[in-house]
Order: structure tokens, then C-alpha cells, then sequence
């Protein structure tokens, strides 16, 4: 997986910015903010997270560490998939984001678009207690409650990516750590295939 792009900023567009690394322009779909601190020309080192389909490979850029942790913390919620991640921190900041869920403010959730009564609930419901208080970063509680190490971060991030809720990725993952254990170093896309499979089964 691709965990930051840095090179020169070759376009800016309404929901994208292109990046040129070594030849090559690099599309990255972002927030207006994080689109707003770019200059067309100017150099730049974003943090990305990759969502993966069938059909397509897609590459999020984020202002900061603590905004790309969160865009893939959010989706290990039910019925929170990459655009309507996106769509939170397009509206909210991390910190936002975090005072709303452990203070319960369901009000502040259903301004994003596609977020409705029921869904913001859901995410409370399924977030307060590996968010991390607000103040805090989701950096540790990300990755040591939803996964635990690199492997599964990328595995859990592209189920989810895939469709798949964040409690069915979490069983994926936790069925397929016995084979990735035997591996000197871990083969992420072997270990996705097989969670792929594994939830297959499980229909």
C-alpha cells in the first residue's frame, strides 16, 4: 500500500489534486481543505490511503496524519464506506469528529450529507470507545484497537474499502491471522484474497 505521495503538484481540481512522482502524475482524491493548501507548481507530501476494488485502485490525500487515521478509523464503522469518510472530514475536522462521538452529539454527525439520524448513532454506537478523546490523536487507538499491525491495517482498510462492514473486515482479519503468522513477511495481497474468500463462504 502507498502510505504518503510526495512530489510537485501538477493540477488541482474540485475534488482532486495530481501529483507528479518520478514521471508519473499520481491522482489524489481530497478534501476542499486539503486541496486549498496546494498550489499548482509547488511541491507537496501527502499522507494516502488506497482503496481497493475489483474495478478500480483508488488513492485519498490528507492534510495530515491525523486526518488520513481518521478517514480509515470511520469506516471500520457499519454502512460507513470511503466517500462518505471523505464527506466527514470534508464538513469536519478530526477533532470535530471525535468531540461529536463521545459527547453524543448526533446533531453535528447528520450535517454530512448522507449521514442520517440512524447512522449517526450507529457510528457513536461503534467508535466511542477506540476514537480517543477529544484533545487526542486516533493514531494509537486506530491501530491498536481496530487491528494491531501493518498487515492488518492494509487488509482491514482494503475489506472495507471493498464494501465489506468494519465488523465483517475485523472477522476477515482475525480468520486469516494463522496464515499471515507462518509468513516470514506478511503478503498483504495474499492475505486480502484470503479474507476475500473467507467472507465469500461466510454468505
Amino acid at each position: 500500500m502507498i502510505a504518503f505521495v510526495s512530489g510537485r503538484v501538477a493540477a488541482i481540481g474540485l475534488t482532486s489534486a495530481v501529483l507528479e512522482v518520478g514521471g508519473v502524475g499520481l491522482e489524489l482524491q481530497c478534501t476542499p481543505n486539503t486541496l486549498a493548501a496546494l498550489s499548482t507548481g509547488g511541491a507537496a507530501t501527502l499522507p494516502t490511503s488506497m482503496v481497493v476494488r475489483e474495478d478500480s485502485l483508488t488513492l485519498f490525500g490528507f492534510a495530515d496524519e491525523d486526518e488520513k487515521q481518521m478517514f480509515e478509523l470511520v469506516q471500520t464503522a457499519s454502512g460507513v464506506g470511503p466517500k462518505l469518510a471523505q464527506a466527514m472530514l470534508a464538513v469536519m475536522s478530526p477533532e470535530s469528529i471525535r468531540r461529536a462521538v463521545s459527547t453524543d452529539d448526533v446533531k453535528t454527525l447528520t450535517a454530512v450529507p448522507g449521514i442520517g439520524l440512524k447512522g449517526a448513532q450507529r457510528i457513536i454506537l461503534e467508535l466511542r470507545d477506540r476514537i480517543g478523546a477529544p484533545g487526542s490523536t486516533v493514531t494509537s487507538t486506530a491501530a491498536t484497537t481496530v487491528t494491531g499491525s501493518g498487515w492488518q491495517t492494509q487488509v482491514h482498510g482494503g475489506l472495507v474499502g471493498l464494501g465489506w462492514s468494519g465488523k465483517e473486515a475485523d472477522k476477515a482479519v482475525a480468520a486469516v491471522t494463522p496464515e499471515a503468522d507462518q509468513m516470514e513477511t506478511p503478503d498483504v495481497a495474499r492475505l486480502l484474497r484470503l479474507a476475500l474468500q473467507t467472507l465469500s463462504r461466510a454468505l
